[in-house]
């Protein structure tokens, strides 16, 4: 039987609010009640770490992706079920991908944008079906959700983008849209 698999995209940092990583946390241990496996970016820094970590404790398995450049920097956690070095960013999320069922979207930066705009853009392509859930923790992604409304209302997408997403409050939610 195929264990479905979340790929957690989110900060290699933990953010100003403690609710950030209280959500990280709340989502690994969810992810690990609800016998998935946890597809993230391998780093024990940031929310990735606590998602980790929490994944963990709670005997999920792990499935960690990390690229050369990045197995000091985002101090590459290598005590997961599965632990794969890439050579680069490219090759890290096409692997993240692959591996997993859904996505969710936890807060993070500029990385954690990139990898929520590709799948989002291959799903609109039609390159993919998998559910996408961004994790909206004290409305972080609020100014994303406008973004997206501005590049709808200057007419560069058509309102359907936000067809290939949904927002979540809570990690609860999150995993109910997920399952």
């Amino acid at each position: 039987m195929h264990q479905r698999s979340i790929c957690v995209f989110c900060g290699a940092s933990d953010g100003n609010s403690p609710a950030y990583g209280a959500a990280a946390e709340r989502l690994g241990t969810l992810i690990a009640e609800h016998k998935m496996r946890l597809v993230y970016g391998a780093g024990d820094v940031g929310l990735m770490g606590r998602v980790a970590r929490a994944a963990q404790a709670n005997d999920a398995n792990t499935f960690g992706v990390i690229p050369q450049h990045l197995v000091n920097w985002e101090v590459g956690k290598t005590d997961l079920t599965s632990y794969i070095v890439t050579e680069n960013m490219h090759e890290r999320k096409k692997v993240m991908f692959m591996n997993s069922d859904a996505i969710a979207l936890l807060p993070g930066g500029a990385g954690s944008l990139d990898e929520f705009f590709e799948v989002l853009t291959w799903a609109q392509l039609g390159l993919h079906s998998k559910p996408i859930v961004l994790i909206n923790t004290n409305d972080y992604w609020d100014p994303l959700l406008a973004l997206l409304d501005h590049v709808i209302a200057q007419g560069f997408a058509k309102n359907s983008v936000k067809d290939f997403f949904k927002i979540a409050a809570t990690p609860e939610e999150a995993i109910e849209l997920l399952l």
